[in-house]
């Protein structure tokens, strides 16, 4: 006989910290303190070298991609724009590992700032080619329902004849958000050039200094990218709040959900 009134099962959902535990945190420490050569005098135990750092920095944000997958049963956008990012790391780092021609070498820079500002750039145009689909992206991140209050909205917007109007007040902000993501893709790439820029290709211990390069690249790059995100997500919510308001005539708590 089941229990009626038994509690039902919730899924363990995972955290914005642990993303940024695994997908920023352990890689920058991993590439910053594990890259030395083992065999080094004064190497620690974790010091596995710069094949093996790296290695261990691209498995872990992988590993932890695929697990989110399968856990979920489906796919996040910003863990698969990761683990994309993930793959193209590796995949540049085997490119100039695998030579010791210093002129290749040299391309680092340029290579990894175009990886860099890539990611931005994908989750950007994301939010435009989502926009006129069932399931916007722009919706999902800044006007969901969670936050604004659908349903009185629609019903007011209806009344007041406003639908095109709202429709216009999501794109521009969706294209704001858009211009966020532009923004951090710039500054990546001025990111690469500045870390990487002055990295000597012929020094003996180029691979460890790379690693470590890319590991600041990697906790500065959050930074970039959240950072103008968080700004310009502020300034859309509340010009979001202010049209609305405009649309519906409704103050801003009947705008927004009940807390």
């Amino acid at each position: 006989m089941t229990d009626s009134t038994a509690t039902p099962s919730v899924k363990k959902q995972d955290t914005p910290l642990s993303d940024i535990i695994v997908n920023v945190i352990l890689p920058v420490l991993i590439l910053s303190h594990c890259s030395k050569d083992p065999s080094a005098t004064g190497a620690k135990a974790w010091h596995l070298g710069p094949y093996l750092a790296m290695g261990l920095a691209i498995v872990i944000p992988l590993a932890y991609g695929i697990w989110h997958f399968i856990q979920h049963k489906k796919l996040n956008t910003f863990s698969a724009v990761g683990v994309f990012n993930v793959l193209l790391t590796g995949l540049i780092t085997i490119y100039l590992f695998a030579s010791e021609d210093p002129a290749r070498r040299g391309l680092a820079p340029l290579l990894f700032g175009v990886k860099e500002a890539i990611q931005p750039l994908i989750l950007g145009s994301l939010f435009l080619l989502t926009h006129k689909s069932t399931t916007p992206l722009f919706n999902a991140f800044v006007y969901n329902e969670g936050i604004f209050d659908h349903g009185r909205i629609n019903k007011k917007i209806k009344e007041n004849n406003n639908e095109q109007a709202l429709a216009d007040l999501l794109w521009s902000s969706t294209k704001l958000f858009f211009g966020s993501f532009c923004l951090s893709a710039i500054m990546n790439l001025g990111l690469a050039f500045y870390f990487l820029g002055d990295l000597d290709p012929g020094a003996p211990d180029w691979k460890e200094l790379y690693n470590k390069d890319v590991g600041r690249i990697t906790g500065w790059g959050f930074l970039v990218i959240g950072v103008p995100l968080l700004v310009i997500g502020g300034f859309i919510l509340t010009r979001m709040i202010k049209g609305l308001k405009n649309l519906t005539g409704l103050d801003t708590e009947k705008i927004l959900q009940a807390r």
